[in-house]
């Protein structure tokens, strides 16, 4: 591996640099997030900064556009030195941060979210018609299908992430920073978006890219900075790095295989059995089992009714069945309590939304939902509900720099261990998991992965939905395609293969003879 195209001793060509940091560093108390970070930011670039989750990259990413004031460090646009007391003061100068997370007004329509706060007028009123208008070209440039008069909150996330971004191009921008900007989106939108980032390149706008899919960093960055524990070990060309070395780096060693090896063929009885499942008045409807010691992937693009049809089952939409069993036994009345009762646990693509009380601690977090299990008497025992924490926090590698912090502080990728841990505590015999390692890094990925695989050798069931193909093809033992609210394909042993699983996700075709399902 060749070495670093730049060091942090000042050697960095900062005279085209259109914006320039020197020594960043950030500390919380006497905790140091971020330590003498240096780069430049140069026009008509995109420079993609990875790392793993609490790697500093949202911290660093922070303090370029303003929402955090550096500790230690200096910056400066076009060779002036530069302070931004707020994020007004960084979009003023021409820097924007477009979110990982969602931050947009559920209740307001897409244009109004847009223009929030920058409203366009005539003769003393608002010009809606205006907004709407330009809002519907924003749109068809990031690829989205929103409509302008939508009301947000009934977007789908990955609508509601291409109007956040939406939101960065209504004005010229000279830095735009993207964070995370594909973790919810299909890959046809993902396609959509990188050709956005080529065609900002192309105008002169500097791109800060920060994301965990290494193939799209490979693809589109001009450059990589690699962060680790909050430090800054180099900046590379990135025709220099494959997607391996940049793993290697980002986690600090050499890299096992990704993937656990592939167990053999479940033949036990199928512990969950769902037969003639139709949700939202059979827009989506199905039937599926899993068995014991198997992983059962559910693929298909988004919108294809993959989670719709999960969060039926799970009573979390108009749903009726035929019949739904859990070991032999029927479940009459679904819903989330009766079926983790019966063994069935169901984690959420949106952990921060749906999953956890970010503003929560931990031990709440972890304890709520199996609570009468945890603690069954009349008062909170609190003893009893750190030392469920204490040993989750070991068993499933959360880490965290105190137990008293709040979910919302964590990163994503202890987040998610912090989710699996909570629908753990019910001990159940299947576990369905919607998009595992969504917006997380490689190195907590392999730990995820390694925890699916011990579960099902353990004897339990997997259900895993998944928009990452590769993830897809390496977990499950058996696929199921959706497409158009419907299965269309199951695929087992050697027919489990990124084409055949696209193939049948986006043609009429099962992609693979023989292997339809109605």
């Amino acid at each position: 591996m060749n070495r670093p195209a730049t060091d942090r001793a000042g050697t960095l060509a900062t005279q085209d640099a259109v914006l320039h940091a020197e020594g960043l560093s950030k500390a919380y108390g006497p905790i140091t997030v971020l330590s003498d970070v240096t780069l430049d930011i140069r026009p008509g670039e995109v420079h993609a900064i990875i790392g793993e989750n609490g790697a500093g990259k949202s911290t660093l990413m922070k303090l370029l556009s303003g929402h955090a004031a550096p500790t230690d460090g200096t910056m400066s646009m076009a060779g002036a030195p530069v302070a931004f007391a707020d994020a007004v003061q960084a979009e003023d100068a021409g820097i924007v941060l477009v979110h990982q997370e969602i931050l947009l007004a559920p209740d307001l329509t897409v244009a109004q979210n847009l223009f929030l706060g920058r409203e366009l007028s005539r003769f003393f009123a608002v010009d809606d018609k205006r907004m709407n208008r330009r809002t519907a070209e924003v749109l068809a440039r990031v690829g989205s299908v929103a409509r302008p008069t939508s009301l947000v909150g009934h977007l789908p996330l990955a609508q509601r992430q291409l109007v956040q971004i939406a939101r960065a191009l209504l004005d010229d921008r000279k830095v735009i920073i993207l964070d995370e900007p594909t973790a919810m989106l299909a890959n046809d939108e993902v396609d959509a978006l990188l050709g956005i980032v080529r065609k900002l390149r192309a105008q002169g706008v500097a791109v800060l890219y920060i994301s965990h899919r290494l193939e799209e960093v490979e693809a589109i960055a001009d450059r990589v900075t690699v962060l680790r524990d909050g430090k800054m070990i180099g900046t590379w060309p990135a025709e220099d790095l494959n997607q391996r070395q940049m793993a290697e780096l980002m986690v600090g060693r050499e890299l096992s295989m990704l993937y656990p090896p592939k167990r053999g063929p479940a033949t036990a009885d199928p512990i969950l059995v769902i037969d003639e499942l139709s949700v939202d008045h059979g827009k989506v409807s199905g039937s599926f089992s899993v068995r014991p010691g198997e992983v059962l992937g559910i693929g298909g693009m988004i919108g294809a009714g993959r989670t719709e049809l999960i969060e039926g089952l799970m009573g979390l939409r108009p749903a009726q069945a035929r019949a739904i069993r859990v070991a032999g036994t029927p479940v009459v009345k679904p819903d989330v309590g009766t079926l983790m009762a019966a063994g069935v646990v169901y984690l959420t693509e949106d952990r921060k939304g749906k999953g956890l009380l970010l503003n929560e601690g931990l031990g709440p977090n972890l304890t709520l939902q199996a609570l009468n299990t945890i603690n069954p008497g009349l008062r909170l025992d609190r003893r009893t509900e750190r030392a469920t924490l204490t040993a989750a926090v070991q068993d499933y590698d959360i880490r965290v720099r105190a137990l008293s912090v709040e979910a919302g502080q964590l990163s994503g990728g202890n987040q998610q261990k912090l989710l699996l841990a909570k629908v753990m505590q019910a001990n159940p015999s299947v576990v369905i998991i919607d998009e595992p390692t969504r917006g997380i890094d490689i190195g907590n990925k392999t730990m995820i992965y390694r925890f699916i695989d011990d579960l099902v050798r353990a004897g339990k069931a997997c259900v895993v939905i998944s928009s990452e193909l590769p993830e897809l093809v390496g977990l499950s033992d058996r696929v199921l395609v959706m497409r158009g609210g419907r299965f269309v394909a199951e695929l087992t042993g050697e027919d489990i293969t990124e084409q055949n699983v696209v193939y049948a996700a986006a043609s009429s075709g099962t992609g693979t003879e023989g292997r339809k399902r109605a």
